[in-house]
C-alpha cells in the first residue's frame, strides 16, 4: 500500500531556533515506537544539505550535473535531489516520496496548511509564533506561568511527552 493510498496523519512541529523541537521530536519518536507505530520526520532546512564532504563520489556526481543521486550502504540510504534554479517541492510531494507510516511529523514548513504544536522557551527573544500563526493548536513549554497564549490554545508540559503524544493522535485521528 502506498501511502497516498493510506490515510495520511500529519502534524507539525514548529518554534523558533534553540526552542527545543528537534529534542521533543526524538523523544517522540521513542514513545510513538513503543506503541509499535512508524513515524516519519520530514525536516525543513534553510540550509544546504551535504551528505557527503565536497570531492567525494556523491558530491561529485551532483557537481557533474546528475539530477539525483541516491547513496547506498548496508545500513542506510539516501537520494539528493538538485534544484538547481527551481522551486522547492510542497511539502505533500516529499511526503508521497515517503514509505507507509503511521504518522509524518514535519519539523518547519510553517506556511504549509496542517495542524502544528509550538515548542516555546520565552525570554529566548523572538516573538513566538503563535501570535500570528492560526494553525497552531497548542504549545509545549516548560514556563507556562510566563507564556501569555491565547485563551483558546492549550498550555502542554513540554517534559509531557506522553500528553504531547496523545494531543497528536487524537488531533490527527490515529488511535493508540
Amino acid at each position: 500500500m502506498t501511502q497516498a493510498a493510506a490515510k495520511l496523519h500529519i502534524f507539525g512541529i514548529c518554534g523558533r531556533s534553540g526552542q527545543g523541537k528537534t529534542t521533543l521530536i526524538e523523544a517522540l519518536l521513542s514513545w510513538f515506537q513503543a506503541r509499535g507505530l512508524i513515524v516519519n520526520v520530514v525536516k525543513h532546512s534553510h540550509h544546504s544539505i551535504d551528505l557527503e564532504p565536497p570531492g567525494k563520489d556523491s558530491a561529485r556526481f551532483r557537481a557533474a550535473g546528475a539530477g539525483e543521486v541516491l547513496i547506498a550502504s548496508p545500513y542506510r540510504y539516501a537520494i539528493v535531489r538538485e534544484l538547481y534554479d527551481g522551486p522547492e517541492p510542497p511539502l505533500t510531494d516529499l511526503i508521497a516520496r515517503l514509505s507507509p507510516a503511521d504518522l509524518t511529523l514535519v519539523e518547519g514548513f510553517t506556511r504549509e496548511p496542517l495542524p502544528r504544536l509550538e515548542v516555546v522557551r520565552p525570554g529566548e527573544g523572538r516573538d513566538p509564533l503563535y501570535l500570528s500563526d492560526t494553525a497552531i493548536l497548542a504549545i509545549a513549554t516548560d514556563d507556562a506561568p510566563r507564556l501569555h497564549a491565547a485563551p483558546n490554545v492549550p498550555l502542554l508540559p513540554l517534559a509531557d511527552v506522553a500528553g504531547i503524544g496523545e494531543f497528536i493522535c487524537k488531533t490527527v485521528g490515529l488511535s493508540l
